[in-house]
């Protein structure tokens, strides 16, 4: 064993960036929670402000438990993960978030009073997502529980897919039904915030499995 591997198994290691990003998927999954009630027509346009406003907040907390973490990265010595996967990690659940607020602050400057049936199914796809990124980021602390992890990761990767799909026809449908120019750039423009999304969340499982690997 190398000298610098030996010396990374016998000190201590910060469990500080667990919480954090246990503390940041928390966070998480109440705005996609939100964020899936929002995209519904069942909703009144108040109701709808009500929660824009709430993801907002919860997107700001977001970049504060984002830019502690880098903090932290900056000033402690030997970190429980790669520094790069922490950064990379904190980086993936920030941008996640990023789209989610983005997707919802559209409505507002769009004046979309209608939620398609693809846009509401996407908005649920996230919230999966998330739900599998919770399970897995609580498991970080406990790499010996890879398999649980992984199978976590796979159902991302399989809802990723499933939005890829939807996305494309979503989008084929689109060109093909609407007259309205305007109306289909807002549209469009709100579909791909969606999709993104969806991306970001597949990205964040990439880096857990990575974490995974180097950990095993």
């Amino acid at each position: 064993m190398k000298l610098e591997s030996l010396l990374h198994a016998l000190i201590p290691k910060e469990d500080k960036f667990f919480k954090y990003f246990e503390n940041d998927v928390d966070n998480l999954l109440v705005a996609a929670s939100v964020f899936k009630e929002l995209m519904s027509n069942a909703i009144s346009k108040e109701e709808r402000a009500q929660k824009i406003k709430h993801i907002e907040e919860l997107e700001h907390r977001g970049d504060e438990i984002t830019h502690s973490i880098y903090s932290e990265l900056g000033a402690t010595f030997i970190t429980p993960f790669d520094r790069e996967d922490i950064h990379a990690l904190a980086s993936k659940l920030d941008d996640i978030l990023d789209y989610i607020q983005g997707a919802g602050t559209r409505m507002i400057l769009y004046q979309i009073k209608k939620i398609s049936p693809a846009q509401e199914r996407l908005a649920v796809l996230i919230y999966d997502q998330v739900v599998e990124l919770h399970k897995a980021i609580l498991n970080l602390r406990h790499f010996k529980d890879g398999k649980f992890i992984r199978d976590s990761l796979v159902r991302i990767n399989s809802i990723e897919n499933e939005a890829d799909d939807l996305f494309e026809r979503a989008i084929a449908d689109l060109f093909e039904s609407c007259d309205d120019p305007i109306k289909l750039i807002k549209m469009k423009e709100l579909l791909v915030s969606l999709e993104t999304a969806t991306d970001q969340c597949e990205d964040a499982a990439n880096v857990i499995e990575s974490i995974i690997v180097k950990n095993a």
